[in-house]
């Protein structure tokens, strides 16, 4: 498991941005302006998944 150090940066007066580095995308083969679910699991845990319709 690599370890990645990002800066959080403001993108507007609501949203903040993290860049997600490019062996990342390519190893889950995501593509760009596909959509992604973002998930807040307490404790300072993320978790990003593809998006899946419900």
């Amino acid at each position: 498991m690599k370890k990645y150090t990002r800066k959080l940066t403001r993108a507007s007066t609501h949203t903040y941005t993290v860049t997600v580095p490019k062996d990342i995308i390519k190893k889950y083969k995501w593509k760009e302006k596909q959509k992604l679910s973002i998930v807040d699991e307490g404790n300072g845990k993320v978790v990003i998944r593809d998006w899946k319709r419900q």
